[in-house]
């Protein structure tokens, strides 16, 4: 007989077969997606009022492989930079709760249906999202916009050098920032497999009650949108209905008790209401249509088909490189900044700064680009695990280093000698 143990390790091995070759591809695309838009391409075409750049926020922000705590900075820098709190908000609905990685990972394990239905929900969540705001709160208007930065960093650079960030970004960055969430999410899928029976959630799992109870399991959660696919998967298996797995897709990415602080403060009391409303609202509304798409169709919640023309060999190589690739991320820690550091004369200065609030890599690249346009900054590198960042240049401002950090949500403070 099999013990717990090993049926968690088995359900662990069997989900991460189905998703490696898709995830490994998604974090390619990923990568290719960072050198192709970067921040300052958003930025540069979300500005103005009105529902068009509310749309474009929203369609820029479905393909992008950001989680709830990385799209906060992006999305502070865009109301920096003039993108009013309508575009500002459906780039925060829309991107954390799809990316390029999840949807193939979604086709992984979730089939069509499911893989079709998700980014064109989050794209319709952050328009309604967007247009909501603006019309509860149409006082809020973007700041001036900002230059936007020089940097080489920001332009494109020559073809090896984007080849290089891509695969950089995608291979590295973009693992390690998912890759425990990953590594729980594909535990918790085991354990659900193993210890709950078969048909244990049909009672609760359907229906407005199911939903409520995922949406309640989902809003205090931090899980990022590749991550809760096998959750969501392994719910399905045990009796909840589609729509209420929907409902816990959109809920876990899209809200965090952390991020809807940050979004409080930066956005405002209303706005973060508003955003709350938005998921909520749109989760409910969505997952029902879901539910009825699946009975009207007869599809199957759960294809077991659906990769069979994928050999196995396929599956089990990807699995393994999948694995080697999330254990060099995690393990190999780069700080933010180190790459083609500057020269400095005798006149250049440094000042470290004490940065609290940061997650992820995303967090740390948003702040050392901040710090990078400030007056006289010639480089900033960001150390994520000590929660600093080193700024060299000259005329250094320390206050206003500061303030372009808190700018993004986050606490700064020069260090004490």
């Amino acid at each position: 007989m099999v013990s717990y143990a090993e049926a968690i390790a088995l359900g662990f091995w069997a989900n991460l077969v189905e998703m490696a070759p898709y995830l490994l591809f998604g974090f390619g695309v990923a990568g290719a997606l960072y050198v192709l838009i970067p921040a300052e391409m958003v930025e540069r075409h979300l500005g103005g009022r009105g529902m068009w750049p509310v749309v474009k926020a929203a369609a820029f922000g479905v393909p992008l492989p950001l989680c709830s705590c990385g799209v906060i900075p992006v999305a502070a820098s865009l109301r920096r930079h003039g993108a009013s709190r309508g575009a500002t908000t459906a780039f925060l609905l829309s991107t954390p709760q799809t990316g390029v990685d999840s949807i193939l990972v979604t086709l992984s394990l979730l089939g069509p249906v499911f893989t079709v239905f998700r980014p064109l929900a989050a794209l319709a969540t952050g328009i309604l999202g967007g247009a909501l705001v603006d019309f509860f709160d149409p006082a809020g208007k973007g700041e001036a916009p900002a230059e936007a930065c020089r940097d080489e960093c920001c332009a494109g650079g020559s073809s090896g050098r984007r080849l290089r960030r891509a695969l950089r970004y995608g291979f590295l960055t973009l693992p390690r920032d998912i890759g425990k969430a990953l590594l729980v999410g594909l535990v918790l899928a085991g354990v659900i497999a193993a210890v709950v029976p078969a048909g244990t959630l049909e009672r609760v799992g359907t229906g407005l009650v199911g939903m409520l109870v995922m949406m309640a399991l989902g809003i205090p959660l931090y899980v990022c949108a590749s991550a809760s696919v096998p959750i969501a998967a392994a719910l399905i298996a045990k009796g909840v209905s589609p729509g209420a797995a929907f409902v816990f897709l959109v809920t876990g990415p899209a809200t965090n008790a952390a991020g809807l602080a940050v979004i409080w403060k930066l956005l405002g009391r209303r706005t973060a209401l508003v955003y709350l409303g938005s998921v909520a609202g749109a989760a409910l509304g969505f997952g029902a249509l879901l539910d009825l798409i699946y009975v009207r169709t007869g599809a199957a919640a759960l294809p077991a088909h659906v990769h069979e023309w994928l050999p196995a060999w396929l599956k089990v190589a990807t699995a393994v490189g999948l694995l080697a690739v999330l254990a060099v991320a995690l393990l190999w820690r780069p700080k933010q900044g180190a790459e083609d550091e500057p020269l400095y004369g005798e006149e250049a200065e440094a000042v470290e700064l004490e940065v609290t609030g940061m997650t992820c890599s995303h967090c740390a690249a948003s702040v050392a680009r901040a710090l990078r346009e400030c007056e006289g900054v010639a480089s900033a590198e960001v150390d994520l695990e000590r929660g600093a960042a080193l700024v060299r240049g000259v005329g250094l401002d320390p206050a206003r280093l500061c303030a372009a950090v808190r700018a993004l949500g986050y606490g700064a403070s020069p260090f004490s000698p």
